[in-house]
């Protein structure tokens, strides 16, 4: 399981969950894929070129879609280069490699004023007395809502 939690600002800790990687990019996805915002792409210059109808031959390629054509001269037709508009910055594609996860907890925590991401039940459970982010009168309500959401999942119990 992993387990969020999310903190936006101004309102209410929320805690949920998801099965696997997987299910969590779909979820992240589904909530904040949005007016052209690039959660996570893998492409080439090519193949951005073919979706414009056009191919590296086409004379007005270069015309119309300079930008992919830089892309092309700086990393080749064929290499991937990968998009993540939360984690590399609005509309930058690169060529490091990049993982689907890792793009969607940045976009997921982009525009909360805090965000946690569990990978296990039990990293979930040290967190909720050992992490500072659930201290104090201002993490009482995340606290709180990462607690209720393992007891949901019966992983701790309510022993209150």
């Amino acid at each position: 399981m992993i387990y969020v939690v999310e903190v936006p600002s101004p309102g209410k800790a929320n805690a949920w969950f998801a099965f696997d990687r997987e299910d969590f990019s779909r979820k992240v996805r589904a909530a904040k894929e949005q007016d052209g915002r690039v959660i996570f792409a893998v492409t080439s210059p090519r193949r951005l070129l073919e979706a414009a109808g056009l191919t590296p031959e086409s004379p007005e390629a270069g015309a119309s879609h300079g930008p992919i054509l830089e892309l092309a001269e700086k990393h080749g037709w064929d290499t991937e280069l990968y998009r993540a508009d939360d984690l590399l910055g609005e509309g930058v594609y690169d060529s490091e490699p990049v993982s689907e996860f890792e793009a969607c907890v940045a976009a997921l925590a982009d525009g909360l004023e805090g965000c946690r991401v569990y990978l296990s039940d039990q990293s979930a459970m040290n967190a909720l007395y050992g992490d500072p982010f659930y201290q104090g009168r201002e993490g009482f309500p995340a606290h709180m809502a990462l607690r209720e959401q393992l007891i949901a999942m019966e992983v701790i119990s309510d022993d209150m």
